[in-house]
């Protein structure tokens, strides 16, 4: 059984969503993000890579118009897309968040499943995707912060948008837990769905991520496969951390 709407047809040939020179100041301590301009296409799974306090999350929640910015612009197929309307196309998932914290877990996953109007089957299916069976009976607050992580991603492969926004997905996971997960958002972007991860553990993004925007207080330092950054840098047989050290 898909977890997919059928509806998602990948078309790698332009950009779904474009990022022009965002920049975002907090009062007279310099910009949180400098002038980030990026690009993402249907279907593939583009990582904000990047140690803590670089950036990354404020440029996801700036992207998904979360976040007041000073200037810059987001472009979704070709037209602007003001923040007021980014929540029709696009979905974000925060990092370190329990919503409804006295609630059992499945009675959360069934409300959101409901609002978004998945069948039961859909449901099960994302629920079995990411193990999330022996703890449908307990309440959110109880949970540990692996299958805290696990509920959120299941609430983020409900959601029927054409892109996910993901702060640190595998989070709290163990490193077959983490294969496990890679897994299932493999299988999202197979259909077409486009990911956008913000992650620092610079082994995990290169195991999943198709292309990189390499993050450093504030600004890009690097973009592209790995393939293009080990030629910027003239690191053939570079890591990512090789590289992100020698951009940054």
């Amino acid at each position: 059984m898909s977890t997919v709407n059928d509806r998602f047809s990948p078309d790698r040939s332009s950009s779904l969503l474009s990022v022009k020179d965002l920049t975002k100041h907090y009062g007279c301590d310099g910009a949180a993000i400098d002038r980030v301009t990026f690009s993402a296409v249907a279907g593939e799974i583009l990582g904000v890579i990047g140690p803590n306090g670089a950036g990354k999350t404020t440029l996801l929640e700036a992207v998904a118009g979360l976040l007041p910015i000073n200037s810059g612009d987001v472009v979704w197929c070709g037209e602007p897309l003001p923040a007021g309307r980014r929540r029709d196309v696009l979905f974000y998932l925060p990092d370190g968040v329990r919503p409804y914290q006295d609630q059992p877990v499945l009675q959360v996953v069934s409300f959101v499943g409901n609002v978004f109007r998945r069948s039961d089957a859909d449901i099960g299916s994302i629920i079995e995707a990411l193990g999330l069976q022996p703890v449908l009976r307990k309440r959110v607050h109880a949970l540990s912060k692996g299958y805290a992580r696990r509920l959120m991603l299941t609430i983020g492969l409900l959601a029927p948008h054409d892109l996910l926004l993901m702060d640190e997905p595998f989070d709290g996971f163990d490193l077959r837990q983490t294969r496990d997960v890679m897994g299932v958002l493999r299988r999202q972007t197979a259909r077409g769905r486009t990911l956008i991860l913000s992650i620092h553990q610079l082994a995990d993004a290169e195991r999943v991520c198709d292309r990189f925007i390499l993050l450093s207080a504030g600004q890009v330092r690097g973009s592209g496969g790995l393939a293009e950054l080990r030629a910027q840098t003239g690191l053939p047989n570079g890591s990512l951390e090789d590289i992100f050290l020698a951009l940054t």
